[in-house]
């Protein structure tokens, strides 16, 4: 069963600023809770992300157990989108469309993860038992960091 994850929040900068900050892989690691163990493994000197990069990480998202997840950006449109699509990893489908939209109070971000569990009917289950809330605290945490780092220090 596929399912969607859909967020939006309210960025105090310019596009400029969002778009370095999101396009770089390794400040994925700062927007993600540290329980996760979240590394991102490809050497990438920090180069902007291409249709076809493709960056290796390690996450622990159960029981602190480490799992290699990689992904590839499948589309960019500089400054306004990207996507990162699932290459290898825990997940039977996962597609993370990021939309960056300026507008009169910085830029409106756009995350839309479309997703699916593996293993069938035990996937539904696990989903509903801690999936889908784990990845509700993902994204609440990321909220409050980027929140912290993009709004709170204009203030």
């Amino acid at each position: 069963m596929m399912y969607r994850l859909y967020r939006e929040q309210q960025l105090n900068c310019n596009i400029e600023a969002a778009w370095k900050f999101f396009s770089s892989p390794y400040n994925l690691s700062e927007i993600t809770p540290k329980r996760m163990n979240f590394v991102v493994l490809s050497e990438i000197n920090d180069e902007p992300i291409f249709e076809g990069m493709e960056i290796d990480y390690t996450v622990s998202p159960v029981l602190g157990i480490p799992m290699k997840w990689k992904t590839v950006i499948s589309q960019v449109e500089s400054h306004k989108s990207f996507t990162d699509f699932q290459k290898e990893g825990p997940y039977k489908y996962w597609n993370h469309f990021h939309e960056f939209i300026p507008n009169g109070s910085g830029v409106l971000m756009k995350d839309t993860v479309d997703y699916e569990l593996p293993m069938g009917i035990l996937g539904k289950i696990a989903h509903q038992l801690f999936v889908k809330e784990k990845l509700r605290s993902i994204f609440d945490f990321r909220y409050r960091v980027l929140n912290d780092f993009f709004n709170d220090k204009h203030n």
